[in-house]
């Protein structure tokens, strides 16, 4: 526990030297009598290339500036600054704000945002600037996902510092938040981790014991998994050395909720460690459609579109089964949601579809 806490507040200093060191460069110029200007990596879409070393989107090398001496740039730097500010007092006092907070703290300022998508902006700049993520600064988002299983984690947020908790305390599962992520990982009976894109099937997997006859961790991804539940399930490999399955929809969607995943996502290229490129994905395949001859919808135009772009991203290309699965999906011009097993029976999905899915990875590709 002493060693995580060292970790934490190591971590801590590194972001507000980060902070501080953006501040410092500001006062230096306007000491010497200079516009203030900053430089940041672009996160314009020609700069955001896929790297097959890294397994996720990056940013090139080309940057954008932002000076007080051009009118039109004086707005945002002004809120970068000021957003750097709060995010130092958030962190200095290891207080959490939610992005919506952020954007309605900033009127205690008089800092205005026209909405709250440019001030979600601002903190990706500031992001993009630091090499911080904004969970770093203590914000999140207000999306929450859920985990549950045998894994006894120990808290290091103020207050709880100390208190332990096993993942199989509450029936609902227990909430992916601030706490949570920055807790310890203390002991685990598990062997694998399944991130599931929907709450419904996640409830079901608790009803059904799967953790137990599975030995696995369940995550409820809540559609697309959000960051820092992207970033929990990288410790969970990278610490506890365990395997990670995604159970999603057989559809478009649902193999881009996997993939994001896997190698991230081009919103992030700015960021690390926000995936978990050895994890794979496990149904519902177009394959397993066809085979256990699943109840469907038709593919619509939109989703159609959407196959066929994916059919080009570069993150979909390396491994047979990702093409295989998309041209299926488009000659079968089908979809089919994870519930659709239950035409079989409730338990169908747990006894039956679940361990056929639950191969080591190197044996699934064969």
């Amino acid at each position: 526990m002493a060693q995580k806490k060292a970790k934490i507040l190591e971590r801590q200093n590194e972001v507000i030297n980060g902070l501080h060191e953006f501040g410092s460069r500001i006062y230096s110029q306007l000491d010497q009598g200079v516009f203030p200007t900053i430089e940041m990596p672009s996160r314009g879409t020609d700069n955001i290339a896929y790297d097959p070393t890294l397994r996720q989107y990056i940013l090139g090398e080309r940057n954008v500036s932002r000076s007080a001496r051009n009118i039109r740039h004086i707005k945002p730097f002004t809120q970068l600054a000021w957003c750097a500010m709060f995010s130092n007092e958030l962190t200095t006092k290891r207080k959490t704000s939610t992005l919506r907070d952020v954007y309605y703290s900033a009127q205690a300022y008089e800092m205005t945002f026209t909405d709250q998508q440019e001030s979600n902006n601002i903190i990706t700049d500031l992001e993009t600037l630091t090499g911080f993520a904004r969970e770093d600064f203590h914000i999140f988002p207000e999306e929450r996902s859920a985990i549950f299983g045998d894994l006894d984690i120990g808290y290091t947020v103020p207050g709880y510092e100390g208190k332990t908790l096993n993942l199989t305390s509450h029936p609902d599962g227990v909430l992916i938040g601030p706490a949570l992520t920055s807790s310890e990982l203390i002991n685990t009976r598990a062997d694998k981790v399944i991130a599931i894109e929907k709450g419904a099937l996640f409830t079901r997997f608790i009803e059904e014991n799967v953790h137990n006859k599975h030995h696995a961790l369940l995550i409820s991804c809540g559609g697309q998994a959000p960051r820092q539940t992207r970033s929990f399930i990288r410790r969970l490999h990278d610490e506890l050395n365990l395997p990670v399955y995604i159970l999603t929809d057989g559809d478009p969607w649902g193999m881009h909720i996997a993939q994001v995943i896997i190698s991230g996502s081009a919103n992030a290229a700015h960021l690390r460690e926000l995936n978990t490129p050895d994890a794979v994905w496990s149904g519902v395949w177009a394959s397993d459609i066809v085979e256990y001859k699943l109840p469907t919808d038709p593919l619509d135009e939109v989703d159609i579109k959407r196959l066929y772009e994916l059919a080009k991203d570069p993150r979909y290309q390396n491994d047979p089964i990702w093409q295989k699965e998309i041209k299926l999906f488009l000659k079968i011009k089908k979809k089919a949601e994870q519930e659709a097993f239950s035409r079989y029976g409730l338990t169908y999905i747990v006894d039956e579809y679940l361990p056929t899915k639950l191969e080591p990875p190197a044996e699934k590709k064969k």
